[in-house]
């Protein structure tokens, strides 16, 4: 009896140890990546039978560095980040149609409005008003001249709390968050010298405070009174510095921050401009495809957006009923010679179901 015991405790010590191992495999494995969470299910929204087509809301205002900045609109001393706001919404609202800028890559602005812009099926639902236009002289068959475009965030007030909660922020997907190497210009654009043609969505760059902004009569640069004026970094290892021109005089950092740097995140598109004269004298910057703001003549029908267009975080198609908020922030990290930087403008949003406008989607 005694052989079949020790035999017995054997086995079992075996079968001890190859659990033991086992848990221990399990706790070495490598963890698993978090479940996509599923799309939620959106209440239906709600009806003002007294809307207005045009924003009468702007909840924050918060402008990159730029030659515009701190001039449309204009700073006065004293002025906080509400009265920006205020004056600023006095540029947009009614269809007043005054020009707003962003600044260069990643000042944005967010807006509301006194409804739920509707999305309607197979029709495009609002449009942002931009000041791009074609250039004249543009040698290329691809449409372009200032286009400087805006990326556009939507969010539906799921909650009615009467603000855009973080995790109610969906992106519109234009043509280069689909393929930016299937623009029409890109190959043109790949073979200027420095040209940045990546595509991000986890861009993040970093803007320091001026240390000077007295210009210099001669810095041997045309058109340049400051040529090392805001440096910048970004997460892709990449930094540099943006001129001061001469047209341009006021600090171009908002001067209702009082931080020494800003830094922003968001999608960041290809470069999509070329010296067209080879001397800095005449540059073109080419349209997008669709689905951005300043990126398109404001009366053409690629200005107008698709609610349908949006994506998530996760680049998932998101069918929302409407949207409540719009948040537009400057897309392209790109300075233009004597133009100065890429900067998207504002100048309203509509929209177009209120207005009678029927405009179908792609």
């Amino acid at each position: 009896m005694k052989p079949i015991h020790s035999w017995s405790s054997l086995l079992m010590a075996l079968l001890a140890l190859s659990s033991v191992a086992f848990v221990s495999c399990k706790k070495d494995e490598a963890p698993k990546p978090p479940a996509v969470p599923p799309v939620p299910a959106f209440p239906k929204p709600e009806v003002n039978p007294n809307a207005t087509p045009y924003i009468t809301r702007v909840l924050e205002y918060m402008p990159a560095v730029g030659q515009f900045t701190n001039k449309l609109p204009e700073y006065e001393d004293g002025d906080t980040q509400e009265k920006m706001n205020e004056k600023v919404l006095e540029y947009l609202a009614d269809n007043q149609r005054s020009l707003v800028t962003l600044g260069g890559w990643g000042g944005y602005i967010t807006v509301g409005f006194d409804h739920t812009i509707l999305n309607v099926p197979g029709k495009r639902d609002f449009r942002v008003l931009g000041n791009a236009f074609y250039g004249d002289q543009n040698e290329q068959p691809y449409d372009g001249g200032s286009c400087e475009p805006g990326v556009i965030m939507v969010a539906y007030d799921m909650n009615r709390n009467g603000k855009p909660d973080e995790d109610e922020w969906y992106e519109i997907e234009g043509s280069a968050h689909v393929d930016h190497t299937k623009e029409p210009w890109y190959n043109l654009v790949k073979t200027v010298p420095g040209s940045d043609m990546n595509f991000y969505r986890d861009y993040e760059m970093t803007y320091e405070r001026p240390t000077k902004e007295e210009m210099s009569p001669d810095t041997g640069v045309p058109f340049v009174g400051i040529v090392q004026y805001v440096h910048w970094t970004d997460n892709k290892g990449g930094s540099g510095w943006l001129p001061k021109n001469t047209f341009h005089s006021q600090s171009y950092y908002p001067k209702w921050i009082k931080g020494d740097k800003l830094t922003f995140r968001g999608t960041r598109l290809p470069q999509n401009a070329r010296d067209q004269s080879g001397v800095g004298r005449y540059y073109v910057l080419f349209k997008f495809r669709y689905g951005y703001v300043d990126n398109e003549k404001n009366d053409l029908v690629d200005s107008a957006i698709d609610i349908d267009w949006a994506i998530d975080k996760y680049g998932r198609k998101v069918h929302l009923p409407g949207i409540d908020f719009i948040r537009i922030h400057t897309g392209i990290n790109q300075v233009n010679g004597w133009l100065g930087e890429c900067s998207t403008e504002v100048a309203g949003v509509n929209d177009l179901h209120l207005l009678k406008e029927d405009i179908p989607t792609r």
